[in-house]
């Protein structure tokens, strides 16, 4: 991928969080949203009903939680208006004795001051405030812990649901689902989005109800202290806004230039390692290394300013919050000396005021989440949405491949990706078992296509496929492609051993026949020569093995399934000579008494086809063996030159 196109492409990061801080401590990026976000948020909330219980379970919970935790402040300053007065008590009972020796008064008067019982702490109070705290933030606790445990079970409960039904859904979906879209978009779908629907259920619902709750009670509690001092503190909420909309419009810019120069790194780095071994051949070191500090250095320059800018919101944020603070204190101040309220409430409600702005910027913060969860649950629900391949015929009577013998026809058969844009038209084709079908054609003539429509991966717009003279359409589609095995260019194995490789092709194979299988595909010395022999294990792109081992596997795994058609695609394109003949001959032996489709690039290889299909623009434009369409002095004819004359002219090339 080029250092341009990657650019564009979006740093990943946390969904709806800042770069690099906390809530409120960064800008955050940008989100998709949902295209529609009423109707996808109504969609979701039917997925939650079942679990509507605990959800409101939760719901209680959480404002219980909030609320026990609310009360702490006000009661703490009881606490602290009792110390208070108990202090005042004190200083009063000293300051009577000073004034009366000041004032010369009577021995007998200050002595009998003197004498007064000195005023005490009332710490039976005080310790029955710290107990009730104490009970308080462990209900608290106990309450979050409960809600949090109840969400877990609600959230993975769901999500669950939701990944099944996905599963199910493109276990029905057609073929050209998957051929319109690459494997990431659908991996991201099922994988990244559902991860971001149950992390949203699990932490931002209950961060929401909790910092909701939260707002309110703490305003509650404020008014209830002091409605003057409620109203100065509300005025920093406009200001720090304004400010924080103002660094915001600043920084973005910048921001954009970090994803920039971050995605040129990404790519450059990218495009180096992948082909570090051509640069060193090339000698290209140096001048790989002064593109990668430039872009570098662009990077560092924009990172900085944008990190710089994001990090001045909060001693902004604080610079507007103290002075707020300071004007608490001086009336909260005034008020006390007035008796209008007690010390004790000028803590609460500074306690309070620092407490007001995290669950605000807070609840902004999980708005951003769920703004990118419902476009996550929408991306989901289109697949949820599409529509979904014709279901088997509930009448389809059960096939057992043993009884086919191979007879293929295609009878009028018209086909069309676009329902305006015909491909194939009026097609016929007979093929008798155990014949061997080559087909031939130009890049996207239509040789996919047509096996395609035999697996009924694609279903026909016109005409019918038959088996044996039954219907494909008539049959289950596991049946049907239970009929069928498939040695193809592009060879799939998976992450585990030979011997499962190979096995895979036959539920519930044995050992023995495995090895039969894998000696009959040519596969078994190259297999005993491995460490491991059949037990070695594949990696998961199965780079363990040379490519003509790979296609040696694959067809001992059609060997063992031992369907009565094949369709193969030749394979040999890139493997050594020694290897192209272990493949052919495996090949050769593959289908000796299966009716075979092979889809044929060297024409060379294809000479001894009992019937070779001449595909062009989706139409079979010629048919017969090798003799009679070099005879017809056709396309076939054409092709077939080419090839012999650029063979002929490498061989000569080769020799010189």
């Amino acid at each position: 991928m080029s250092n341009e196109n990657r650019s564009n492409q979006p740093v990943k990061g946390p969904p709806g969080g800042g770069i690099g801080r906390g809530p409120g401590g960064g800008m955050s990026m940008p989100v998709v949203k949902a295209k529609d976000f009423k109707g996808t948020l109504k969609r979701l909330v039917g997925y939650l009903a079942p679990q509507k219980m605990r959800f409101l379970a939760v719901g209680i919970l959480a404002i219980v939680s909030t609320v026990f935790s609310i009360f702490g402040p006000k009661i703490l300053g009881k606490a602290t208006t009792k110390i208070a007065e108990g202090v005042i008590a004190q200083y009063t009972y000293y300051f009577k004795i000073q004034a009366a020796i000041q004032n010369n008064q009577p021995a007998s008067v200050i002595e009998e001051l003197r004498h007064a019982p000195i005023p005490l702490f009332d710490f039976g109070y005080i310790g029955k405030i710290l107990v009730l705290m104490v009970v308080l933030y462990v209900i608290s606790f106990l309450t979050g812990f409960a809600m949090s445990y109840i969400m877990s079970g609600v959230s993975q409960k769901t999500v669950y649901a939701m990944r099944n039904e996905v599963k199910e859904k493109l276990d029905r979906l057609p073929l050209k689902y998957f051929d319109g879209r690459t494997h990431g978009e659908i991996l991201s779908r099922v994988t990244n989005d559902m991860d971001n629907i149950a992390t949203t259920l699990q932490q931002s619902l209950t961060q929401l109800i909790t910092s909701i709750v939260t707002i309110v009670g703490i305003l509650i509690m404020m008014i209830s202290i002091s409605p003057v001092m409620t109203v100065i503190a509300l005025i920093t909420l406009p200001a720090c806004a304004v400010l924080t909309v103002m660094i915001a419009k600043k920084s973005q810019k910048y921001f954009a230039n970090q994803q920039k120069s971050l995605g040129e790194l990404n790519g450059h780095v990218e495009e180096m390692y992948t082909g570090h071994k051509i640069v060193k051949v090339f000698g290209h070191e140096k001048e790989s290394i002064a593109q990668f500090q430039k872009v570098n250095e662009e990077l560092y320059h924009a990172g900085w300013k944008a990190q710089f800018m994001s990090g001045i919101i909060m001693p902004a944020l604080n610079f507007v919050n103290n002075l707020g603070y300071v004007f608490i204190c001086i009336i909260g101040g005034l008020l006390v000396a007035k008796k209008a309220i007690d010390v004790g409430d000028i803590q609460a409600f500074v306690q309070y005021m620092r407490s007001f702005t995290q669950p605000i910027v807070q609840t902004a913060n999980i708005a951003n989440v769920i703004q990118g969860t419902i476009a996550s649950a929408e991306r989901v629900f289109e697949v949820l949405d599409e529509e979904e391949q014709l279901p088997d015929d509930p009448a389809a009577a059960a096939i057992r491949k043993e009884d086919i013998e191979g007879e293929v026809r295609f009878e009028q058969v018209s086909f069309r990706y676009k329902e305006d844009v015909p491909l194939i038209e009026d097609m016929n084709i007979q093929v008798k078992p155990g014949q061997m079908v080559a087909i031939v054609g130009p890049t996207g003539a239509g040789k996919t296509t047509l096996v395609n429509l035999l697996l009924r991966f694609y279903e026909l717009s016109g005409g019918r496929i038959t088996i044996d003279g039954i219907d494909i359409t008539k049959m289950t589609r596991g049946d049907l492609r239970s009929l069928f095995g498939m040695v193809l260019q592009d060879t799939w194995l998976y992450k585990g051993t030979i011997m499962e490789n190979i096995g895979y092709g036959l539920e519930n194979a044995d050992q023995k026949k495995v090895i039969e299988a894998a000696k009959a595909a040519h596969a078994d010395h190259f297999i005993r020569s491995l460490p491991q022999g059949y037990d070695t294990i594949l990696n998961e792109e199965a780079s363990n093995i040379s490519q003509g081992q790979k296609q040696l596997l694959t067809i001992a795994r059609a060997l063992l399934a031992d369907p009565p058609i094949l369709i193969l695609d030749e394979a040999t394109s890139s493997v050594d000579t020694r290897t192209e003949a272990l493949i052919q001959k495996a090949m050769a032996e593959l289908m000796k008494g299966r009716t075979s489709f092979v889809i044929a690039h060297r024409l060379s290889t294809i000479k001894d086809a009992d019937l070779i299909l001449v595909m062009k623009n989706g139409t079979v434009i010629e048919q017969g063996n090798h003799e009679e369409l070099i005879r017809q002095k056709g396309f076939y004819e054409e092709l077939y030159n080419s090839q012999f004359t650029r063979n002929q002219e490498a061989q000569e090339e080769e020799n010189e």
